[in-house]
């Protein structure tokens, strides 16, 4: 198993887009490369601890390749819109790839330079080392399955496109 630590604006949204992936394990949300120590959701929405909502996703490389799951990524964000996804605006709703394996590195480049050759304006998504990852309390983990009319900003034919796609 491998995980990859992915920011995609809220993370109710990205959370549930990747859970409907077929060879994603597990998903939590939280937040990722901060600089406080264990922040809450209330202290990481005034844009003061660095930290962007970020899901930690586990997942089983034979069944979905990170090539692939780096690929729906870019379905389901903006890449080229700075610290804001959607109607969310702000540092903590930057797009990141955040890895904890140098050896993922080949394959996170490639990726970003197929995806920018389709696009007229610089991908502005973080790629860096993982510095930290706190969960977000309970309440925030599968969100949308807990409320399944609760605000996302991702459209929901793009859950249905994740459910149906293969590596």
């Amino acid at each position: 198993m491998k995980e990859i630590y992915l920011a995609g604006g809220c993370f109710w949204g990205t959370e549930h887009f990747f859970k409907q992936i077929k060879g994603v394990l597990q998903t939590e949300v939280g937040f990722a490369n901060g600089h406080t120590v264990n922040p809450t959701y209330k202290e990481v929405y005034t844009d003061a601890t660095g930290y962007a909502e970020t899901v930690r996703i586990t997942y089983d490389p034979q069944v979905a390749t990170l090539e692939f799951l780096l690929n729906m990524f870019f379905k389901a964000i903006d890449p080229t819109s700075l610290n804001k996804q959607g109607h969310d605006e702000g540092t903590r709703y930057r797009t990141g790839v955040y890895f904890t394996d140098d050896a993922d590195l080949p394959v996170i480049h490639k990726v970003f330079a197929e995806q920018q050759a389709l696009l007229p304006h610089p991908i502005v998504v973080e790629v860096e080392p993982l510095r930290q990852f706190y969960p977000a309390d309970e309440s925030h983990q599968d969100y949308l399955d807990k409320h399944p009319d609760g605000y996302c900003h991702l459209p929901l034919e793009l859950f249905e496109y994740a459910r149906k796609a293969h590596s």
